[in-house]
């Protein structure tokens, strides 16, 4: 585990020094957006397209690892979904709990993380577990928070669900790669090394990124953050353990993979969908802080576990 907390130290320490800047005011909120949006619709759709456009279909669709990771993810989402009932939540409150226990950093965190300790083999369960929480689950929250207000699953809320998935870069990029790949033509050498170059600030810009976005996070509600932090961090790793070793066994490597995907710390994105909604955007603020802190034992704990 010390071998893998040190390797894993150096992402978490540009987090702490985008943190810092955040903190410091040396970045303000408006900075940090922007930085934000250019990762996100630039450098890491480069880096995702030049991903896929290496992988095949087949490496892609894995049905035993969708499944698994599907299975495994689920059922924490359920079970958060199933505390917060008890709690006498709304459907929409619930709704919002439960993405925070199911959908990790694997954008900004994950991908660069993962190619640096698994190597690029673990591009394609990566792209397989982003593609099941973007799908599936960022379209899930939409549609609960809507029939929660009332709106039922109606043509405007399909229409909401596809327009977001449509334009996601992420989806998009994907999507390209393993277009470009099923072509077969070799990307030009000027194209790859566009790729390569402008990939290459996706990992220290989406760490930057994430940190400085933590200066804004307060740790309000830190009970309810820290029972959602421990469901994503422990439960969700573990319910996927089981999905992808033993209810839907997957080949070993992409089992790893997954499950390592798993224990990442909540999205920011799921604060964005919050905020957006105007659905307990201060207890998401607190969890994605509350879990980004503990990740930096934890996820080398999970990962050293299952390697």
């Amino acid at each position: 585990m010390a071998e893998i907390f040190f390797r894993t130290l150096p992402f978490f320490a540009i987090i702490g020094l985008g943190y810092w800047a955040g903190r410091s005011r040396f970045f303000t909120e408006e900075a940090t957006a922007f930085l934000t949006k250019f990762v996100f619709y630039f450098p890491l759709s480069a880096m995702i397209f030049g991903f896929a456009a290496n992988l095949s279909f087949a490496e892609v669709f894995d049905p035993a690892l969708i499944l698994g990771y599907l299975a495994g993810t689920l059922a924490v989402y359920l079970l958060v979904t199933a505390v917060a009932v008890i709690r006498g939540l709304d459907m929409p409150t619930a709704a919002v709990e439960a993405q925070c226990a199911a959908i990790g950093n694997v954008g900004f965190l994950g991908l660069p993380m993962m190619a640096i300790l698994f190597g690029p083999a673990s591009a394609a369960p990566m792209m397989v577990v982003l593609s099941v929480d973007l799908v599936v689950f960022s379209s899930l929250i939409v549609i609960l928070i809507n029939a929660g207000r009332g709106q039922g699953l109606g043509l405007a809320t399909l229409k909401l669900v596809g327009l977001g998935l449509l334009k996601n870069p992420m989806i998009l990029s994907i999507t390209a790669g393993l277009a470009w790949s099923a072509s077969e033509l070799p990307i030009p050498e000027p194209a790859n090394d566009f790729l390569t170059i402008l990939g290459g600030a996706a990992t220290p810009g989406a760490l930057f990124a994430i940190g400085a976005s933590l200066a804004s996070k307060s740790a309000e509600r830190v009970q309810i953050a820290g029972w959602l932090s421990f469901a994503k961090l422990v439960l969700h790793p573990a319910f996927v353990a089981i999905g992808v070793l033993w209810l839907v066994p997957a080949a070993p490597f992409s089992a790893t993979v997954a499950i390592a995907a798993a224990a990442l710390p909540v999205a920011g994105n799921v604060y964005m969908l919050a905020q957006h909604y105007g659905v307990a955007p201060h207890r998401v603020s607190a969890t994605i802080l509350i879990s980004t802190v503990l990740s930096i034992i934890t996820v080398p704990a999970v990962i050293s576990w299952v390697s």
